[in-house]
């Protein structure tokens, strides 16, 4: 027995991995990790696969980073935990002062959670606290696109839209107001996607013009919409979105979760429309893909607002255990300190560049619908019919096949439905973008030669698109 297979025999018998239905891996392949050295990851048999997709979206300088490690290996000596309610500690004042530097102006204090869709809950929940600090306890409804993802919490899920994450909670979730996305796949023929975009927002604006006076906040992802399929739009919607909250008098909040750090092309997505959120949402690439961290920035405004004697009870009594976590800041300051000396969003664009170019033969294909592409996000949407964009059934699973086509060539692409994506650390060559955008190319050749449809109900989860 290989000691791949040993590895995988002890995990099935006692783990329950994340978005995975366990019963696929009777026949699909669980791939244990060894080790991991930059792009690279290497299971227990030797051999090795390219990080297409920076391990969920959070590895942006590579796997066992030397600058990353040593920080980590220097602050484990000196502190590794400490509560932060009447307490704090170095790294996080030090992490806390860069990020209120590097974000747009008027983002001035900090409030730590544990990952993404605790960050989340901070934001919605500071939100609508508030506004009954200000007197306006009706404003407590959030406004959110459809086919959007905030995370898997309660609160997250409600401000969500992808079904399969909220079609069976759908008892617990909160009242919601949905607007139609702003989503350029859908643009008709010939339209911009600037053009698109302000069009869209018609919906938004109708919305906050008829709701204000219930609506606590916004929250959207700026410009593309991940877990959704990665799709993508204009940042003229954020700059229009932004300038209607502040008519309107309703928070904005930004999910920079999965799309901060440098992932569109700038350091912030909001950045792209010259606008600043009222909350800035961020984790992920936030401590380089080591350990987990979220960041939930704030205006001044928000903060006085809960600023009082304690017996008021206008605090913000939220926490989680490891808030502020001395490890987790430390690999964030390194983090930090790539960004500012390796000239990396420069770098990054002559990335994006080669990703753009050694996919775009694939524009032509008989089954590709869309090439899209912002910053170092780039989707391959396969169809089955390429001249009405009709979707394959998702009960095909046909990026399934591209996933496992593209394990046994010695690369981890793990697309969201039928949705292929490039999302990899910064510091891939571009040598191996063109080794990736030939795997894809293979693997979706092979995914979308005809086959027999699955026996499947057609009628369960309608308009459900499989995230991968």
């Amino acid at each position: 027995m290989s000691l791949n297979q040993q590895w995988i025999d002890r995990d099935l018998a006692v783990l329950w991995h994340p978005c995975t239905q366990m019963k696929d891996h009777e026949r699909l392949p669980l791939i244990p990790i060894k080790r991991g050295e930059g792009v690279w990851l290497e299971d227990f048999d030797g051999k090795r696969y390219i990080d297409a997709v920076s391990s969920w979206w959070v590895n942006v300088f590579g796997h066992a980073n030397p600058r990353i490690n040593q920080r980590i290996k220097d602050q484990v000596d000196q502190l590794e935990h400490v509560i932060l309610a009447g307490f704090s500690h170095a790294p996080v004042i030090e992490l806390s002062e860069r990020l209120v530097n590097i974000t747009p102006q008027g983002l001035d204090r900090v409030f730590y959670a544990d990952n993404g869709s605790s960050c989340i809950e901070v934001a919605l929940k500071m939100s609508f606290h508030y506004w009954l600090n200000r007197g306006q306890p009706g404003k407590k409804r959030f406004v959110t696109l459809t086919n959007s993802y905030h995370g898997e919490t309660i609160a997250a899920m409600s401000v969500g839209d992808v079904p399969l994450f909220t079609e069976t909670y759908k008892a617990l979730l909160l009242d919601t107001l949905k607007v139609p996305s702003p989503d350029c796949y859908l643009r008709p023929e010939g339209v911009s996607w600037e053009a698109h975009s302000r069009t869209m927002f018609q919906a938004m604006e109708r919305t906050l013009a008829e709701h204000h006076a219930t609506i606590a906040a916004v929250i959207i992802e700026p410009l593309i919409q991940g877990a959704g399929g990665m799709r993508m739009y204009h940042p003229v919607y954020l700059k229009l979105l932004r300038e209607a909250c502040d008519r309107y008098g309703v928070h904005l909040i930004h999910d920079e979760i999965a799309v901060g750090f440098g992932r569109t092309g700038t350091l912030f997505a909001c950045e792209q429309a010259g606008i600043r959120p009222d909350f800035l949402c961020l984790s992920k690439a936030l401590t380089g893909g080591y350990l987990p961290l979220a960041a939930c920035l704030t205006t001044e405004d928000v903060y006085q607002a809960f600023y009082d004697d304690y017996s008021t009870l206008r605090a913000f009594l939220h926490s989680h255990s490891y808030t502020g976590n001395p490890l987790a800041c430390a690999a964030a300051l390194a983090t930090l300190d790539i960004f500012e000396q390796d000239n990396v969003i420069e770098r990054n664009q002559a990335l994006a560049q080669r990703m753009g170019d050694a996919t775009a033969h694939l524009a032509s294909h008989p089954h590709v619908a869309e090439v899209r592409q912002t910053g170092m996000v780039l989707a391959i949407e396969m169809v089955k019919d390429k001249a009405t964009r009709q979707a394959y059934p998702w009960q095909e699973r046909r990026g399934l096949q591209v996933f496992e086509h593209a394990l046994t060539r010695g690369a981890l692409l793990r697309p969201l439905g039928s949705v292929v994506y490039f999302l990899p650390p910064y510091i891939i060559t571009p040598e191996q973008i063109d080794f990736l955008a030939e795997v894809a190319a293979e693997g979706i050749d092979l995914a979308t030669r005809e086959r027999a449809p699955v026996s499947v109900a057609q009628g369960l989860h309608p308009n459900f698109r499989d995230p991968g």
